[in-house]
């Protein structure tokens, strides 16, 4: 029973560690490079928190370390005071010119802006990367938009829809397979849509409108749009859309772009309340999600690693101090100003942040804690 249970542990932890590390890699990556490429000397670049497990001290003095606890990583700037690149006037005023001329509070506020936002675009470089390359080499199963059943009493059944109906275009705009029209409609809600149905040969237009409905998923419980249709069932409703390379690289952006749009559109509906806060996930779900999603094989997970490195690139860019576009936003009043905020300020708006971060992942813990205990 025992092993039973940590086998399971097991194959539930490494996934989840695999993704994670592969993330964060990329996350740290992107600050490392461009801080490198704007005369800025690192001191750590660290895989995990804590007690270091490994390491080695690289030809320009940096530090690449393993830690312990390996739920995330950081990249240490010369001149910072701790992993979480707080500054110290007082410890670079008593630098020598040169060795203050390479740390991070040296430089000008554009190249410190372009080493911030280099962490999240390296995420979305990385979400491309991994969904042009899958696209490339083994092409992306398409199912035609043919309507098997219909639901009594849904928006489609009202809306005159009949098995064997093959939508053909959204408001006009094209679809080439039941994923679309489902990425459509359920991104839109209680928003009138006109589908373009080819019946028995013959064209016909029809409007419905999606309910919003909670639907399980592989991350859980969301509220999307739904019309109450089931795809066909049929092989020959199969085929797979094959891409060349720059094919690839532009399906995997709008891929991306997808991503980022209904996490926008989720964090909108929060404020006017067409959303529920129920559906933020934490570390536990991930974890899970990883496991089941592994079962599947390394390209799945990779895929999954692509999800979240979009996922964890824009929460990053949000402007709450404490993560990345914090960071930016400060640069920007700095930059209109002419001068940064004071110590002071800055202050504030950390530990501001910080209680955001905070409460936000307790939150999110304790959802998937709710999510275990009841099933």
């Amino acid at each position: 029973m025992i092993l039973g249970h940590l086998t399971s542990l097991f194959g539930y932890v490494v996934p989840f560690l695999f993704v994670l590390t592969i993330v964060v890699f990329f996350h740290e990556m992107g600050h490392f490079l461009v801080g490198r490429w704007c005369g800025v000397k690192v001191d750590v670049f660290s895989l995990g928190f804590g007690k270091e497990l490994a390491g080695f001290n690289d030809r320009h003095g940096t530090r690449w370390r393993l830690a312990m606890i390996p739920l995330g990583g950081y990249v240490k700037f010369h001149g910072d005071l701790n992993a979480a690149s707080a500054q110290s006037p007082k410890k670079l005023e008593g630098m020598e010119p040169a060795d203050r001329a390479v740390t991070f509070a040296a430089q000008p506020v554009w190249k410190r802006a372009a080493i911030v936002a280099a962490g999240p675009i390296a995420n979305f470089i990385l979400a491309i990367a991994i969904f042009s390359t899958s696209f490339y080499v083994s092409g992306r199963p398409i199912l035609i938009p043919r309507i098997e059943t219909v639901i009594p009493d849904s928006p489609a059944a009202r809306a005159g829809f009949k098995s064997g109906d093959v939508i053909l275009a959204i408001d006009g705009t094209a679809i080439n397979s039941f994923t679309e029209m489902q990425k459509v409609v359920s991104a839109s809600s209680d928003v009138p849509l006109a589908f373009e149905v080819q019946r028995d040969k013959a064209d016909l237009t029809l409007t419905a409108t999606p309910e919003r409905k909670d639907v399980s998923g592989p991350f859980g419980s969301s509220r999307i749009g739904v019309l109450g249709l089931t795809a066909s069932s049929k092989p020959e409703d199969w085929k797979t859309e094959t891409f060349t390379a720059g094919g690839s690289v532009k399906a995997a952006a709008s891929e991306t772009w997808f991503v980022v749009d209904r996490t926008l559109s989720y964090i909108g509906g929060l404020f006017v309340g067409r959303e529920t806060a129920s559906q933020i996930s934490g570390p536990i779900r991930i974890a899970e999600v990883s496991g089941e999603v592994a079962k599947l094989g390394l390209g799945a997970l990779l895929n999954l690693a692509a999800f979240l490195s979009v996922s964890i690139g824009f929460v990053n860019l949000l402007p709450v101090p404490l993560l990345d576009g914090g960071h930016l936003m400060y640069y920007l009043v700095e930059a209109a100003r002419g001068r940064p905020l004071s110590e002071r300020a800055q202050e504030i708006g950390f530990r501001f942040g910080l209680a955001i971060v905070s409460m936000l992942m307790i939150f999110a813990t304790f959802n998937d804690l709710l999510r275990l205990v009841h099933g």
